[in-house]
């Protein structure tokens, strides 16, 4: 898993509650199990026909925000069902972060690991965010996850919590498996005295 980089560029704003993970990544597309290529169905049957030609009102397909490394949303974002290929296909499409009151615990967990920030903010501030969005490619977000703040494009300041451990390890872009092999070399050692102290395991 790559690095959490500070964040300099496009939020889209969806102001939207209760966006589920089967609008986020329709069960059609849970055969695979890469995490890439899911990027295009991101938001299936928002952003297309059933031709499957763009529809040009949805967001992410207007010209300002294709490039969106953000979003910005509303409240229990990620609610639904578990499936994990709903964080798979935000950050194939390029999302690094998103923004809202809340959301659903087992969608929170899996954007860390896959190296997405889930910013919680008060509803107030949310609003503000999604104002700042609505303007455009013009209007930059920033988001710095080691001093826990986002800045809108007006220099407006706001703070965000995050569990310690969670944001050490998107900083060192460690996943569950990064985690284990952390503790490769002790996992190593303890393999060999097991397999000397007992050698007919």
């Amino acid at each position: 898993m790559e690095k959490f980089e500070n964040i300099s560029g496009i939020a889209a704003p969806m102001p939207l509650v209760n966006i589920d993970t089967d609008m986020i990544i329709p069960k059609e597309f849970l055969k695979t199990i890469k995490r890439s290529g899911l990027g295009v169905h991101l938001f299936d049957e928002m952003r297309y026909d059933r031709q499957g030609n763009e529809l040009s009102d949805f967001v992410l397909n207007q010209p300002a925000y294709r490039d969106a490394q953000v979003l910005v949303t509303g409240e229990n974002f990620g609610c639904g069902s578990s499936r994990e290929h709903a964080p798979w296909a935000l950050a194939d499409f390029g999302i690094k972060a998103i923004i809202s009151p809340s959301y659903a615990d087992i969608f929170y967990n899996n954007c860390f690991k896959n190296g997405m920030l889930p910013i919680v903010l008060p509803p107030e501030q949310v609003a503000i965010l999604m104002k700042d969005a609505e303007k455009g490619s013009n209007a930059r977000i920033e988001i710095n996850l080691v001093d826990q703040t986002v800045t809108s494009s007006d220099g407006e300041v706001f703070h965000f919590e995050i569990d310690p451990f969670k944001k050490h390890c998107l900083l060192e872009g460690l996943d569950d498996i990064g985690l284990t092999l952390e503790k490769a070399a002790a996992i190593e050692a303890f393999e060999s005295n097991a397999a000397q102290s007992r050698p007919w395991v």
